[in-house]
């Protein structure tokens, strides 16, 4: 396998990883406050850089290109998921942090979108 979907596989079973032992400690406390941080994790971190790693990985598409969707998604999830816990535990100076990850995270979705618009373009390979 390519390095790079291998790079969003590894990241999505990081966060995978992290946010089942998350949602296990969240049920074992009884203690949700932290819900959306971790839907955040889980939707982000696990679902979305799969389906990236997925997308690379069968069209072969990559490069620099490929490279930044995975530092622009990867920083969004790493930026945003803590910042928004220490925000929905009160600390009101975290912030800034939610919106530079939520920045992040979207133009690594940009950049993902312009990535398949690229395979779009380049045609079919049949």
């Amino acid at each position: 396998m390519a390095r790079l979907p291998l790079a969003f596989f590894s990241a999505a079973a990081i966060c995978a990883f992290f946010g089942m032992v998350w949602g296990s400690f969240m049920g074992a406390t009884h203690d949700h406050t932290l819900t959306p941080a971790h839907a955040h994790l889980n939707l982000l971190g696990w679902a979305t850089l799969a389906l990236m790693g997925t997308f690379y990985a069968l069209t072969g598409q990559g490069g620099r290109r490929g490279w930044v969707n995975w530092f622009l998604s990867v920083g969004g999830v790493v930026v945003m998921t803590p910042s928004l816990a220490m925000l929905l535990n009160g600390d009101a100076g975290a912030e800034p942090g939610v919106i530079v990850g939520s920045v992040l995270a979207i133009l690594g979705m940009l950049s993902f979108l312009v990535s398949i618009l690229a395979v779009w373009r380049a045609g079919p390979k049949a």
